[in-house]
């Protein structure tokens, strides 16, 4: 017996059973020996390692840890050490042996740790170990019983064996289980061994039943099957690895329950059910939605991949990283691919039984019956898995990737003066030589733009941009609009590619070779042709993949245009509206849309083309298949062969369109990645290198300065076209007094910003050394305990810089809440009354960039948070310039001069220096990038450097450190209870009112509203309507019709054919070809390769897609039959089809176009003219989240979606029609499969409705925190909070993957039940073919079921397309949201249309004028009464909140009238449009707005002014002296270019194009050139450069009324003296908001408001003279009454002559 061991006879299936021989030498054998062989090994290997391990770290010992961190900017980026998570192998979790639940709590993120003990554990070890006993008797009494025969004994030894094996792996886990002892993971060999086992009973039991060799035998084999059974059941639904789980409650959100799942529930999905129950019964909302696995979490994502070494690209790095789940995933796919064919050729086997049923007994027919659905289901469980899978790298792939665009953007460098397009690699192809192929791309619009001319104006420049890009491109970053589009859809993008790997590398190639192999199988040698035709398709995939690539390109080229000009619009979109300029940017906007919807046209027209290639492969495979079969090789085609070759060939193309589906989308995603490769290999900044760790020189002395420094802005020789070097700081030599008042002075545009810049490392240090600390992380450094100070710096920049949290959040910046220190900066900050006065006092949000502020308010919060920090040192820039003159005393000698500055580093940028200069200890002048005068403040006040005013104003200042006689009411020190301090009961009423106010439930600016319930029609109405009128969908229904016809003709014409082949036989037979035809038509909607193109998922599912299948062999003669007539039918229906597809998806393609067009010029147009207040509650993000991703969805997903879905519905319509006429019993069941259907489709739907909004709404708060951080990174680096706000990314990444990767669990939750649905009805129908057999023939058998089959698949694809529509749906939903936000009124009015030459005289009057900022608010203005009269002067002053800019609004009607008018040459402006106003009267607002351009887009952005008059405009600012020589702007202003590179420098060229070098290097003007750069939002320039711009803008217009909100708040004295000059010139009205009181005080009214009220108006120097006058009050506060007095005397006097002098 052992001589011929393993060696049967084959076949080894014999009619109705496996050999005997096969049975038991292979199964009972060799298989499990084998397998405890593979166990053992692996358990033996597995210890050894541990052990060695172990010894190595015993022996190891504890090294003390280095502190020799490289000070990079990576290291300060990397991951907060508490977010990555300590690496366990899975089984040495925690062993608690206490009861059920127990609970501890752990100091890490205040989370609760809870375990959970699976139930009755111990119970279910002890019943595994005595089921095993008891197969170990069986085995031992089989063997002395010899039951099976001699034969088997060898079977009993194995069998004998293997149990004992398992036995004692089950003792090691029953005594050892618990204790230091025990062997890790046997729980995982004992249930792969049960599981295989179980797998081959089956086969012992199916033989003992058929065949049974004696009695004992039978009941032997029986119970070994029960007790087997019983193991395998218990493996299978006890959870996974039977022990304790650690579950992590963080921040009260539930942890996941996948951890607690069986092999079972993970299998199925069943783990998910309490999520799909809840959100059945009510709306899912983010708390319900489970936390994510600790493995899946961003920071732990993160910290692995990082510590993987990086190794070439960064497509490879994340190849290596996700090797081990993508081999996984792509094993489960290729075992999916398999099993797709097992229901095409079980179907064939029993139609084959039907047909003749004597050949084997009735048993083998009910195996396949039941093997239909078996096989099925493992073949769900496998694609299932891979998705799955899939799912989780795409979670884990976006955390990487955002996270890493984040960290890089934090270590970006703070200014360059270029511009990196991404992904705009030099591409050398060889399409520029003509020929067709070139012609054929240039039609689809693939041809790049280069090529031919460019495409659009904004090209032109890009050109001109990319000029010097080949010389040097080291010093080039991504704007902001880029950065946003890389992490907002490149991200997703790649994410999304991963999901579906599988599919190109596993599913598709396997499923292609089965294919082939069966293929050859059924039609031998004419199969050949067919895969010809195949393999000629590769290439022309291929070429449609690069097409798409392309279009990819493009589209997103586009679409960063489109997003950065959007993005610069809704920045600035006050002054857009302040000058009337709506229209005029929607317009710009427009022409980077159309750019964009042109690319798009290109992308759909390649994917019409595409889809009719795709529709049309089947068609000529067929023909030319059986053209060989019938004509060359003379064979008869008899409906057997003929129906499984088609239906092969049908399935044949499911890989192959995924194939060339996956390669378009693997080279889209490629053009991503590339992208972020990109940007994340960009340059980042010196800042750690150039400070170092500690801020030593080399005596060993702690210093704060610079040694013979030179700085630079952008690169070190970087040189522009004209030969300048952008601007720099020369040879700079200053220590600064460590713990001293240090004060930085000079004129506009002299480089004091840059200085602070230089002082903290953000310039590029050219030669020299600076010394700041700074370079390590805050969170690295220990504060002084003496002092409580730590050796790092606090900032606060020019234009403050607030997060979008409310004030407190925004003062803490996250140090602990000391209530004492916090009471006493708000009072130093002069904070008290603004938090009075403000509805929810500090815990008021201050909106995107502080919108909901005044300037000074946030100007002082961003000071309060520099007090507040534990900070040695303090860099202040310029914080005194937008509060009045008051309250800068106020802040000078409490917060600067006061005790919480004691012993602590200031070094203040100012121009205050009357104010500051006496008290200094150090004071640096700069004029024009050098040191003009540094010293002790006597000796450079002295030298007269900083005017004489200060010198008068030395002896005044002396006394000013005592408070005036009346405290400001600003300041609240006589009253014990403070706004803060509402804790000490405080007496005041005020406090009483304004706890009741804070009572409101304040709402957070990031809380974005979310839809619930199913999309309304209203939705939907608005893209259809948008996409076409009544007769557009006629058409589409008609174009539809046609398609669907033209395969329900198929069907008929090949039953046809097949009759003919069938006259002879008997009548019976005919409707075998019918049945097979359906094999051809059944899977109607996935012909519509629409969907198959757009998701890859699609065609996943769709494997199930030609189960139907068919063909009995019948031998049989063939009559002659008329192939050619039928040959040529079937091409002409088949190019009928394929052309109507193409047509089909053209046409929709069309309509969306159009609507895509319509939805965004109509989501411009609201926005923009939405009201003011709409901005001030809506953040940038929830702005740009619509203009980004959600009009992506309209724009590419919708529509292929939507084609699908009608194509779906429509293929269910006409089945159920074909059904109902051939097997009417069917429609019972179906009516019953559809109830159910509906029921788990109603379960999905909720469900993922809800988590699909909840991640929409999620990604806001993740785009919003990306702006921010961009625009406050040199804050954020100068505090070293990098870390923090990496935390920060990390959480809200994890909370936007939660929504995403549930919502994927519920698809695959509902995929597996609708496939067991679907398997259920082919299982019925195969019992009633059984119990029918031999009433029924062959062809209706075939009918009913491949049509039960598809039926399911046709629903469940309905389901699914429905709820990705719902989804998709939502974008359009959330857009329409924008487009019904309350709008201004009309921006022309007809029928009240003012004069051309309105105002020609400029007289303002308000009558009995109220308003507020909304209905529920108290008013902000009251009954203002006063008018000014043509060409005065006015002056408006009052504290902070007192309604000072609320004024200046409402002249521009940016606040409407509650009561009352204004009156504007007697005009009231409340009748006339919004563009006639806005266009006659113009505003210098208080925060400078520049764009994105040149000096002359700024100025006149519509070119409607000449050079010189701009270079006026220029000069009356005093922006280019009177003298200066000025440079006209070449380019064409109108395109608002991105800019030209902005230099300034060291050589300028001669005629003759030679560079010479100047003398001594001296910072060009820029302004004398309007073609210099203006970079985004204008921070290429100071902001006193800024302010002036924007007053030389206004000053063009040459306006009859001019309002100054604060204009020169941030220009030095002197030059606002001149500026004020030439105020005094201008002919016009002139309203001007001023802190600066010498500003206004000899202009010929003022007029003082308090809360609301006009308190007085006059002539300034009769206020002055009014006893116990506020305004009186407030000179006198300020320290300079007498200057004042005098100022305002001799302006009175002036204008009493001018009187005299007209009467």
């Amino acid at each position: 017996m052992t001589g011929n061991f393993a060696q049967c006879q084959w076949p080894v299936w014999q009619v109705d059973d496996l050999s005997a021989c096969f049975q038991n030498d292979y199964l009972r054998v060799l298989i499990p020996l084998i397998i405890v062989a593979v166990s053992l090994l692996q358990i033996i290997s597995h210890n050894l390692r541990r052990a060695i391990k172990s010894r190595r770290s015993r022996r190891d010992g504890y090294h003390p840890v280095s502190d020799s961190h490289p000070n990079t900017a990576a290291e300060h980026t990397a991951v907060p050490p508490d977010e990555e998570i300590a690496e366990h192998e899975e089984d040495d979790a925690l062993e608690i042996n206490g009861g059920h639940l127990s609970l501890a709590r752990t100091t890490t993120k205040g989370s609760i740790v809870q375990a959970d003990v699976p139930p009755a554990a111990r119970l279910s070890v002890t019943v595994e170990f005595l089921a095993i006993v008891g197969l170990v008797i069986t085995s031992v009494l089989s063997l002395i019983y010899d039951a099976a025969g001699p034969s088997f004994r060898l079977g009993d030894i194995a069998a004998i064996l293997t149990w004992s094996y398992v036995l004692a792996l089950t003792s090691l886990r029953l005594f050892l289980g618990n204790t230091k002892w025990r062997v890790p993971r046997l729980w995982n060999h004992t249930a792969t061994l049960y599981s295989i086992q179980w797998l081959l009973s089956l086969v012992f039991f199916r033989s003992a039943w058929i065949h049974p060799v004696s009695k004992l035998s039978q009941t032997l084999t029986f119970v070994e099957f029960v007790l087997i059974s019983l193991l395998f059941g218990m493996a299978i639904t006890t959870r996974k690895g039977n022990k304790t789980v650690v579950l992590e409650w963080e921040d009260g959100v539930e942890p996941s329950r996948e951890p607690l799942a069986s092999l079972f529930s993970l299998a199925t999905f069943s783990w998910a059910d309490p999520i799909i129950w809840k959100g059945y019964k009510t709306t899912t909302e983010l708390n319900m939605v489970w936390n994510l696995l600790p493995k899946d979490k961003a920071g732990a994502v993160l910290a692995e991949y990082r510590a993987m070494k990086k190794t070439g690209s960064l497509v490879l790095h994340l190849l290596k990283f996700f090797r081990t789940d993508l081999f996984t995933q792509c094993l489960a796919a290729a075992l999916g691919g398999v099993l797709t064919f097992g229901p095409t050729l079980l179907l064939k086997a029993i139609l084959e039984y039907v047909e003749q049923p004597d050949n084997a007994p009735i048993n083998v027919l009910w195996m396949y019956v039941i093997l239909l659905p078996l096989v099925d289901v493992v073949r769900s469980i496998a694609d299932g898995f891979a998705l799955w899978i899939g799912r989780k790298i795409c979670i884990r792939i976006r955390a990487i990737i955002i996270g890493e665009i984040y960290a890089k953007a934090l270590r970006r460098k703070a200014a360059t003066s270029k511009e990196s397009v991404l992904g705009d690699t030099k591409e050398k192809s060889d399409e520029d030589k003509g020929g067709i192929l070139a012609k054929a791309k240039r039609f689809l619009g693939l041809k790049k733009d280069g090529d031919k001319k460019n495409s659009d104006g904004a090209d032109e420049a890009d050109a001109g941009k990319n000029k010097g890009k080949d010389d040097d491109s080291s010093d080039e970053q991504a704007n902001l609009g880029t950065i946003i589009n890389l992490m907002s859809v490149d991200s997703f993008k790649i994410a999304e590619i991963t999901a579906y790997m599988h599919f190109l590398c596993a599913a598709a190639p396997v499923q292609l070779t089965v294919c082939i192999v069966l293929l050859w199988q059924v039609m031998g040698r004419s199969s050949i042709p067919g895969l010809i035709v195949m393999v000629i398709l590769l290439p022309v995939n291929y070429l449609f993949a690069l097409g798409f690539t392309r279009t990819s390109k493009q589209i997103l080229k586009a679409t960063d245009k489109r997003i950065n000009i959007t993005n610069e619009v809704l920045q600035n979109i006050r002054i857009i509206k302040f000058f009337a300029w709506e229209a005029r940017f929607s317009n710009i906007v427009d022409e980077k849309r159309a750019g964009e919807i042109k690319a798009l046209r290109a992308r759909y027209i390649l994917w019409s083309c595409a889809v009719a290639v795709w529709n049309s492969v089947p068609i000529l495979i067929t023909f030319f298949t059986f053209l060989v079969y019938t004509l060359i090789e003379k064979k008869p085609l008899y409906p057997s062969v003929a129906f499984t070759a088609i239906s092969l060939f049908m399935l044949l193309r499911i890989p192959l369109d995924q194939l060339g589906d996956m390669f378009a989308h693997v080279q889209e995603t490629k053009v991503s990645i590339d992208r972020v490769d990109e940007f994340l290999s960009e340059e980042e900044t010196e800042k750690y290198e150039q400070l170092g760790t500690d801020n030593v020189d080399e005596e060993g002395r702690k210093v704060i300065g610079f040694r013979d420094a030179t700085f630079i802005w952008g690169g070190k020789d970087e040189v522009k076209e004209d030969g300048s070097q952008a601007f720099q700081l020369l040879d700079f030599n200053v220590d600064f007094e460590i713990g001293k008042l240090n004060i930085i002075a000079g004129p506009t545009g002299s480089g004091k910003s840059s200085l602070l810049m230089g002082l903290l490392g953000e310039m590029t240090l050219v030669k020299g050394r600076v010394f700041c600390p700074g370079g390590r992380s805050r969170e690295d450094v220990r504060p002084d305990p003496e002092t409580g100070l730590a050796d790092t710096v606090a900032y606060a920049a020019q234009s403050p810089w607030l997060v979008n949290a409310d004030i407190k959040e925004n003062i803490l910046f996250s140090a602990p809440y000391d209530e004492q220190r916090y009471k006493e900066v708000i009072i130093a900050c002069a904070l008290e009354r603004d938090l009075e006065i403000l509805d929810d006092g500090d815990e008021t949000l201050v909106g995107e960039k502080g919108i909901s502020l005044s300037g000074g308010q946030k100007q002082r919060i961003s000071l309060a948070r520099a007090l507040y920090s534990n900070s040695q040192h303090v860099l202040l820039d310029d914080c005194l310039s937008a509060v009045d003159s008051h309250t800068a005393k106020w802040i000078f000698h409490n917060c600067i001069r006061g005790p919480l500055m004691k012993g602590r580093t200031c070094i203040l940028v100012t121009h205050n220096v009357q104010l500051c200069a006496p008290s200094a200890d150090l004071i640096v002048v700069l004029d024009n990038g050098r040191i003009s005068a540094q010293g002790p403040a006597a000796e450079v006040i002295a030298s007269g450097k900083l005017g004489e005013d200060v010198m008068k104003a030395k002896s005044a200042s002396a006394e000013a450190s005592q408070l005036p006689s009346r405290v400001p009411s600003s300041v609240g020190l006589e009253s014990g209870a403070t706004a803060v301090d509402s804790s000490n009961g405080g007496t005041s009423t005020d406090n009483a009112e304004a706890k009741k106010k804070k009572e409101k439930k304040k709402k957070n600016a990031m809380d974005e509203e979310k839809a619930v319930g199913s999309t309304k029609w209203p939705v939907m109405k608005l893209y259809l309507t948008a996409m076409g009128s009544w007769w557009f969908w006629v058409v589409t229904v008609g174009i539809f019709g046609v398609q669907q016809l033209s395969l329900v003709v198929t069907n008929f014409w090949v039953r046809e054919w097949s009759n003919q082949y069938n006259v002879e036989s008997s009548p019976g037979n005919t409707s075998h070809a019918l049945y097979a035809t359906q094999s051809l038509g059944l899977k109607a909607h996935e012909a519509s390769s629409g969907f198959a193109a757009s998701s890859p998922a699609y065609a996943a599912i769709a494997s199930w897609a030609h189960k139907a299948n068919s063909g009995t062999i019948m031998s049989m003669v063939a009559p002659e039959v008329n192939v050619a007539y039928y040959l040529t039918g079937l091409a002409a229906i088949g190019i009928v089809g394929a052309a109507s597809a193409f047509m089909r998806d053209l046409w929709v393609f069309y309509g969306s176009l159009n609507a895509s067009r319509k939805i965004h010029t109509r989501l411009m147009d609201s926005v923009t003219r939405a009201k003011f207040k709409f901005f001030d509650v809506t953040p940038l993000g929830q702005l740009m989240n619509r203009f980004s991703k959600d009009l992506e969805a309209v724009d590419q997903e919708v529509v292929p979606v939507a084609i699908s879905l009608l194509f779906c519905a429509l293929g269910i319509v006409i089945t159920v029609i074909i059904i109902s006429v051939i097997t009417p019993l069917f429609l019972i069941g179906g009516v019953f499969i559809t109830i159910i259907f509906w029921f788990v489709g109603a379960l999905y739907l909720d469900v993922s409705r809800d988590l699909k909004r909840l991640e929409s709404v999620q990604r806001s708060p993740l785009f919003q925190q990306f702006g921010e951080t961009l625009s406050g990174m040199t804050t954020i680096r100068a505090y070293g909070d990098e870390r923090r706000f990496i935390r920060e990314n990390l959480v809200k990444i994890n909370t936007q993957a939660r929504p995403f990767i549930y919502l994927w669990a519920c698809n695959r939750w509902l995929a597996f039940r609708c496939d067991m649905l679907g398997d259920l009805v082919a299982f019925f129908a195969g019992v009633l073919v059984i119990v029918t057999l031999g009433t029924v023939d062959a062809g209706a058998v075939g009918v009913s079921m491949s049509y039960a089959i598809s039926f399911t698949e046709s629903i469940l694809w309905l389901v699914r397309l429905y709820a990705i529509n719902e989804q998709n749906m939502n974008s359009v939903e959330r857009i329409k949201e924008y487009l019904e936000v309350e709008q201004e009124a009309e921006a022309i009015v007809e029928k009240n249309r003012p004069a051309e030459n309105w105002p020609a005289e400029g007289a303002v009057e308000f009558i009995k004028y109220t308003t507020s900022y909304r209905a529920d608010l108290d008013p902000v203005l009251r009954d203002i009464t006063f008018r000014v009269e043509p060409c005065q002067k006015v002056g408006i002053v009052g504290r902070t909140g007192a309604g000072k800019s609320s004024l200046a609004l409402a002249i521009f009607r940016a606040l409407e009238a509650d009561a009352g008018q204004i009156l504007i040459d007697g005009v009231d402006i409340s009748k006339i449009g919004l563009q006639d106003l806005r266009q006659a009267i113009t505003i210098v607002p208080q925060d400078p707005t520049l764009f994105q351009g040149t000096l002359r887009t700024n100025l006149d952005p519509f070119d409607t002014f000449t050079d010189e008059q701009i270079f006026t405009a220029l000069r009356r600012v005093h922006l280019i002296g009177a003298d200066e020589p000025s440079r006209p702007s070449t380019p064409s202003a109108a395109t608002m270019l991105p800019p030209t590179p902005e230099i300034i420098g060291a050589e300028t060229e001669t005629e003759s194009g030679e560079a010479t070098p100047t003398s001594p290097t001296t910072n060009k003007n820029i302004f004398l050139d309007l073609s210099s750069a203006v970079t985004e939002s204008g921070n290429n320039l100071s902001q006193g450069q800024r302010q002036l711009l924007c007053l030389a803008r206004a000053m063009l217009r040459n306006p009859t009324v001019l309002v100054m909100d604060e204009a020169t708040a941030s220009i030095d004295y002197a030059t606002d003296t001149k500026i004020q000059a030439t105020i005094h010139e201008l002919t016009s009205t002139i309203i001007t908001i001023a802190h600066r009181l010498q500003t206004i005080v000899d202009y010929d009214r003022v007029l003082v408001l308090d809360k609301g009220r006009v308190v007085e108006f006059g002539h300034p120097y009769e206020l002055l003279t009014k006893e116990k006058g506020d305004f009186k009050e407030m000179c006198e506060i300020s320290g300079e009454y007498a200057t004042l007095l005098k100022t305002a005397k001799k302006a009175w006097q002036g204008g009493q002559l001018v009187d005299v002098g007209d009467e």
